[in-house]
């Protein structure tokens, strides 16, 4: 009988225990669809990320909510769309934190829940109020808005200045040898990426030749700092340490860790040790260093016997570009990789490729392994995971962000989201997907200097609206707007519905 009676406590200890996961949301940099090996890729090898796909649900369509970075990351951790909120595209070097302290943020839900709180890797959010005190506290920033910790790279690595944030200050930094930061040259003798091109030793295609760090011209200026400043090189393995010390430091309360990689990010400089270890160039290579990431934190789980009840989302913050502005090999070593997989465009644009991206979630307590068609969006983490730990939102928290916990965690039956809106860097640009159908609205037309995909197609003389069947024509190649008239019509006030007032429910 007592043995019967414990039986029936530790089954029921662990269905409580089982209910409340550690949570980590693994979010890679312009990785696309067609990038690892789990959604096609044949030239470059992802055997960690497709052995998390084995494990979980690979949803086949999965997004970010934006075509770039500082966009997507906004609306991941406050629930809201970035276009809601002027100064949301690209943060420059020097610019202010964008999420305000007494935001709502999936930090802090997680945090209310009883969770500890963590961002590692690349943050992209602005510091500091109105500007980043580089020699002094960085705040407002990650801790005033619900983590408890924050290893960053307070831009992202073409911007200056190449130093780690460590909670409120630039870490090793010397007082005596002040950093300085700002958009404009020191003194005319401050050497750049035009004034010394022959000293670089990765080239530049269009911007980032400016300051230099590293043999690598970066977009903005910085001087001093000599001691914080590190190599390009050892990011991923920075990300990794830290985040071993952290969950070790953390294992035996629920934790939950952002871990926002720089892979696979220009200027693509991998460690080198995995230099050369595929055919597309630092792209490629870049795209390995990141598996081995996920497959760092795996082992971590493992050896700590945490892997059966922590909740894994592997994201990508947008979709891939080949040249971003350096001479890396990108373009001339693609060969027939596709790295948007059937999909057109990618970074920078509301076409699939921008934001349709990897997208896997698992739980071993909870998931069984397959794949998913349903609806799901990185801005969907917050509500979802608000209902997973039980906790409430405010009426004025994450606007747009739907609870879809029931599709995320694979529940017979479960549906994602009915419709989903993707913005560009600044929001002029919409994608409004609706099941089978997607409706274009595409403002601002234009040559971007980027090269993000070999397939380029010309905008300029398309319509303001484009309506594609994307069970039919997933690369969005037929425009069925003039056959369509009652459904673009029905789309187009859907989208306006969407962008006039938030969506959660």
């Amino acid at each position: 009988m007592l043995r019967l009676l414990a039986i029936l406590l530790l089954a029921l200890c662990s269905s409580l225990f089982a209910a409340k996961p550690n949570i980590i949301v693994i979010m890679a940099d312009d990785l696309g669809y067609g990038d690892v090996g789990c959604y096609g890729a044949t030239a470059v090898k992802t055997p960690n990320i497709d052995q998390l796909a084995a494990k979980g649900l690979r949803f086949t369509s999965g997004y970010c909510s934006a075509s770039t970075c500082t966009p997507t990351r906004f609306s991941l951790l406050t629930g809201t769309f970035a276009f809601r909120q002027k100064g949301t595209g690209v943060a420059p070097p020097n610019g202010p934190a964008l999420i305000k302290p007494g935001t709502e943020t999936m930090a802090s839900i997680l945090k209310k829940a009883g969770y500890a709180t963590a961002v590692i890797g690349k943050w992209h959010l602005g510091l500091g109020d109105p500007k980043p005190d580089w020699n002094g506290e960085l705040k407002p920033g990650p801790l005033e808005i619900g983590f408890d910790h924050c290893l960053l790279l307070p831009t992202t690595n073409d911007r200056v200045p190449q130093v780690y944030v460590d909670d409120h200050r630039v870490r090793n930094l010397d007082p005596k040898d002040p950093l300085w930061v700002g958009d404009k040259a020191p003194d005319e003798n401050h050497p750049t990426g035009i004034t010394h091109r022959d000293t670089l030793r990765m080239n530049w295609t269009h911007g980032h030749n400016q300051t230099i760090h590293n043999g690598i011209g970066r977009i903005g200026f910085y001087t001093g700092g000599t001691a914080a400043r590190f190599r390009d090189e050892d990011l991923g393995d920075a990300w990794i340490n830290e985040t071993n010390r952290w969950i070790e430091a953390h294992a035996k309360e629920p934790f939950f860790l952002y871990f926002a990689s720089h892979d696979i990010h220009v200027p693509r400089m991998p460690h080198e040790r995995f230099q050369g270890k595929t055919t597309l160039g630092y792209r490629g290579d870049a795209i390995v260093e990141f598996d081995w990431s996920v497959g760092e934190i795996m082992k971590t789980l493992d050896r700590l016997k945490l892997a059966e009840n922590t909740l894994i989302v592997l994201c990508s913050d947008n979709g891939p570009v080949l040249d971003d502005g350096y001479v890396d090999g990108a373009v001339e070593k693609l060969g027939a990789h596709t790295p948007a997989g059937p999909f057109s465009g990618g970074k920078y644009s509301v076409y699939e490729g921008g934001t349709r991206t990897p997208f896997i979630v698992t739980w071993p307590a909870r998931i069984q392994p397959g794949v998913s068609d349903e609806l799901v969006c990185t801005v969907d983490l917050a509500a979802s995971f608000a209902a997973l730990t039980e906790t409430t939102l405010a009426d004025n928290a994450c606007l747009d962000s739907q609870n879809v916990l029931p599709a995320l965690l694979g529940e017979k039956g479960a549906k994602g989201r009915d419709a989903l809106l993707q913005q560009d860097n600044n929001g002029n640009n919409l994608g409004l997907r609706m099941g089978e159908w997607k409706l274009v609205r595409m403002k601002t037309k234009g040559k971007s200097q980027a090269v993000v995909t070999k397939k380029n197609r010309d905008e300029n003389q398309a319509p303001l609206h484009r309506l594609y069947h994307l069970l039919d024509d997933p690369a969005e190649l037929k425009d069925l707007s003039g056959e369509q008239p009652e459904r673009l019509k029905a789309m187009i006030a859907k989208m306006e519905e969407i962008v006039a007032a938030p969506t959660r429910k």
